[in-house]
């Protein structure tokens, strides 16, 4: 969907969240915390070309447990800042794009092993700090989770698998649309409701390639509120009382509008061979098509009068699943969530589907308020659980 057009608004959200998230799922807390409350003595550490990683553990070691940094860009530019195991690279603290002169505060857990802080200057090789050794954490500390940071290197493979698997699905979607603008120019409105429906679900498990689609995105899929085009534009005229309404198809206006989508479509797959899809993007697409469903579709923005919310959901969550099949092997031993995130894609995908009735799906409007509240929760937990996803395939450079 070119609804997906916030791409650059959510890179902003992400980023936010990778910089207040210890990594993945552990949440940073903020490092100012009073004395009274028990917490360790905030340590500030200097970030930059000659200094990284001054100011903790001094004399070569530091106590286990809660360590609280306020770490300085001492530097005259943007920088990123890790904390890492030094034998096992993984990473404990990501601290994101700290400006010049500017401070980042963040707790962790540390136990047993050597730590260092590696700066990464925008426009310089990546700087060790020393190493410090921790010792071990008090009795029940809950040590934060650390990662081996995804590189774009190890994110290809995955891109290319990807890609070759939408370059496969672009030949049935272009016969698709050829069927509905043949149904709306022979006035067959209800063949032409059916194959549109087809389409359109088909097109919404693409999900992950949105970003390499460009302007044909919007043109193809754009959210109906900027003025449909694409396949919404085929919808309105399909539906243009709403489907609770049973109104009268305008054909004429309805085969304009998939002739048009099918030119689209035909430019797509025309491009398509020479777009790139970024590495970096699937990850983030995975959770994003599902956030996209959980703000887009069930809140009736996407619809242009067919009432099909829940049959865009249901193919939302095919594509969420196809962009999490090619980093398995990378989130496998990086997110001890996988396994559940896996689960809560299939199990909200039977809920929805548990929701057609003789193989009819009906308008968000037609349900009751406790299977909207069921559909809502379960897809906004599939959110939250493809989030992380998102964040520890957040390519990083190589310290």
């Amino acid at each position: 969907m070119s609804k997906r057009a916030g791409l650059t608004a959510l890179f902003g959200v992400l980023s936010a969240l990778i910089v207040v998230a210890v990594v993945l799922t552990v949440v940073a807390r903020p490092a100012a915390v009073s004395a009274a409350s028990g917490a360790p003595q905030t340590v500030a550490v200097s970030a930059g070309l000659d200094d990284c990683g001054r100011g903790w553990g001094e004399a070569g070691s530091a106590a286990g447990g809660d360590q609280s940094f306020r770490v300085t860009n001492t530097t005259v530019a943007g920088i990123e800042v890790y904390l890492q195991a030094v034998d096992s690279k993984k990473v404990y603290l990501d601290l994101e794009s700290i400006g010049a002169g500017a401070h980042a505060g963040a707790r962790v857990t540390l136990g047993t092993g050597r730590y260092r802080f590696v700066c990464l200057p925008a426009d310089a090789d990546p700087v060790h700090g020393p190493a410090v050794q921790v010792g071990p954490a008090p009795p029940g500390s809950a040590l934060t989770p650390g990662i081996v940071p995804v590189t774009r290197t190890d994110l290809i493979p995955a891109a290319k698998a990807y890609g070759t698997w939408v370059a496969s699905r672009l030949p049935a979607l272009r016969q698709q649309v050829a069927t509905v603008a043949a149904d709306a120019e022979e006035g067959d409105l209800s063949a032409a409701r059916r194959d549109w429906l087809t389409a359109h679900t088909t097109y919404e498990t693409l999900g992950a390639a949105y970003g390499a689609f460009g302007d044909l995105g919007n043109a193809i899929d754009g959210l109906p509120r900027s003025g449909p085009t694409g396949f919404h534009a085929v919808e309105a005229a399909l539906w243009p009382g709403g489907a609770a309404r049973g109104a009268a198809g305008d054909t004429v206006r309805a085969a304009v509008a998939a002739r048009t989508l099918l030119s689209d479509v035909d430019s797509l797959i025309t491009a398509f061979p020479g777009a790139r899809i970024d590495p970096g993007d699937i990850g983030l697409r995975a959770h994003e098509i599902v956030e996209d469903a959980l703000r887009d579709v069930l809140t009736g923005a996407a619809d242009a009068g067919s009432g099909t919310e829940l049959a865009t959901v249901d193919a939302d969550l095919t594509g969420a699943a196809q962009a999490l099949a090619p980093l398995h092997g990378i989130l496998a031993s990086r997110y001890t969530g996988l396994a559940e995130t896996e689960r809560a894609i299939q199990t909200t995908q039977a809920l929805v589907r548990s929701l057609r009735t003789n193989g009819a799906w009906p308008a968000l409007t037609a349900l009751g308020a406790a299977q909207r509240e069921r559909v809502d929760a379960a897809v906004s937990r599939t959110a939250e659980l493809l989030a992380p996803v998102a964040a520890i395939c957040d390519p990083r450079r190589d310290a």
